[in-house]
């Protein structure tokens, strides 16, 4: 079992509603299976709907072509990677690596307002599909720019077919006909669920999946594994389907009650009580709950649906599920010793610097100081001889990590702009629900002092 990571000291004895998003956070998903899913529908859909050229169903679906935290330059027909502060670390058009020179030569080293219209955000589990069409796209459109739109359009015509994908059921469809290929159950989760209901603890499911689809998913990943309930809708107190996140948490829309057996829904004109709903508001169930804001948890996967407008617009506390999570930890592992070596060899290299900078500091003051330029060549050469040894470790650490992008938490030594919204914004984090559900419903997870650049 893995650890819980946390931002901000939360008290599960203080919490009295645990809630959770449904899919990739309640049902775990097999996400390579359905991202190819995914990719497969996309490309047919571009094909039928807007007319794309034959050719592209021979773009490849490369699962490990995009990780969690990217950016799409809809103009430029880019993927950029950020750091912490918003500042472009890596860049790729299309499928190629744009060389650091040419990236600064394009962005001139700016700050990047990834709220601007021409910027998406890639931060869920599901933009795999899309990212990876996207970029062999923009490929294909450099080939042939008669026969393919601008690459605004196509980031569009890609967004527009995956919404009416999901819309018209095109990938539930094939998920509910084949449950075993798409989801993996995990009775330990569900063991854990029920763990915290017989401590006392109310649970809830918010997801913005319809009802029909919820009921399949629920039936299948949490009935069969039950010991202490017959259903699940004596588990969870609401189900609330279709809730339109992130809008759920920043507008005041009313609920609608669902008829478990018939789907029939009407609507709700008094306080809600336990049951099955669609639409609503965070506002009005935070009321009718009669409980505290921060006496709520959330639990989803989305750091902008799930997290982000959650945390502005709510004060229920955050725990945000990075699938990935587990690999990059193990990984971490691996490739230890090589980040270990880099320090030591980027502290042994310090002095040479300083002592360089003092010299020629003086020789500038003083030009007629007795400065060995034998001496200061001395100094260059052995960190020359440091900065061999540091590349090759820096590329052994790196080739242990996504080979395009590596860490999803890191870019270099920094922070990527997705672990900084994880700071920010999750309270604690994991890469599972199971691990934060492992945990007792007494546990208090404390957030530890981090030593700011001054302290260390």
């Amino acid at each position: 079992m893995s650890d819980v990571f946390v931002n901000r000291t939360i008290n599960f004895k203080r919490i009295k509603y645990f809630g959770f998003d449904m899919d990739h956070t309640l049902v775990q998903y097999n996400s390579f299976n359905f991202e190819q899913l995914t990719h497969d529908i996309t490309v047919r859909k571009l094909i039928e709907i807007k007319n794309y050229p034959e050719e592209i169903k021979d773009i490849p679906f490369e699962y490990d072509r995009i990780i969690r935290g990217l950016v799409v330059d809809k103009i430029r027909g880019n993927l950029i990677k950020l750091n912490i502060h918003g500042y472009i670390r890596a860049s790729y058009h299309g499928t190629k690596l744009i060389p650091y020179k040419e990236q600064k030569n394009i962005y001139r080293g700016a700050h990047l307002d990834i709220g601007d219209s021409n910027y998406i955000s890639v931060d869920t589990a599901f933009s795999v599909a899309y990212g990876n069409l996207f970029a062999h796209l923009v490929e294909k459109k450099d080939l042939s720019p008669e026969r393919y739109p601008s690459y605004e359009d196509i980031s569009q015509d890609l967004l527009e077919v995956i919404d009416e994908a999901h819309r018209d059921k095109s990938l539930k469809t094939v998920v509910k006909n084949d449950l075993e290929k798409y989801i993996k159950p995990d009775p330990d989760l569900i063991h854990n669920l029920e763990k915290y209901k017989r401590r006392g603890k109310k649970l809830f499911v918010l997801t913005n999946s319809e009802y029909y689809y919820a009921k399949v998913l629920l039936d299948y990943a949490v009935n069969p594994y039950l010991q202490e309930h017959e259903h699940w809708s004596e588990l969870f107190e609401y189900v609330i389907t279709q809730a339109s996140k992130p809008r759920f948490f920043y507008d005041k829309l009313d609920f609608l009650k669902i008829e478990m057996d018939t789907g029939k829904m009407s609507n709700v004109t008094k306080a809600l009580e336990p049951g099955i709903y669609q639409g609503g508001s965070a506002n009005y169930f935070t009321k009718d709950l009669n409980v505290n804001a921060e006496e709520i948890l959330y639990v989803g996967d989305h750091i902008y649906g799930d997290i982000l407008r959650l945390k502005k617009d709510c004060a229920w506390r955050t725990a945000l599920v990075i699938e990935e999570l587990d690999d990059e930890v193990e990984k971490l592992k691996i490739a230890k010793p090589h980040s270990t070596k880099i320090n030591e060899l980027m502290a042994k290299k310090a002095p040479y610097e300083k002592e360089i900078i003092l010299l020629e500091d003086q020789r500038e003051e003083d030009p007629n100081a007795s400065i060995s330029e034998e001496k200061i060549s001395k100094l260059y050469d052995k960190i020359g001889e440091i900065d061999k040894e540091l590349s090759e470790h820096i590329q052994a650490y790196n080739k242990v990590f996504n080979p395009h992008w590596g860490e999803v938490m890191r870019t270099g030594n920094e922070e990527s702009y997705f672990a900084g919204q994880v700071a920010r914004y999750a309270c604690i984090y994991a890469a599972t629900l199971n691990d934060i559900l492992s945990s007792s419903p007494r546990s208090y997870f404390r957030g530890y002092r981090r030593d700011m650049p001054h302290e260390s």
